[in-house]
């Protein structure tokens, strides 16, 4: 079994380069906005 996991490991290698070579590497995740507190201005009046 171990080596048919090694195998396989590398053939997950080989197609995650030849997708990168004919696709473009990966992208990374967009990363989320962080919320900024704003000031209620009501709240002061």
């Amino acid at each position: 079994m171990d080596f048919l996991d090694r195998v396989l490991e590398k053939l997950k290698n080989v197609a995650r380069r030849v997708a990168e070579i004919l696709l473009g590497p990966e992208r990374e995740p967009e990363l989320e906005p962080v919320p900024i507190p704003v000031r209620n201005r009501e709240i002061y009046r």
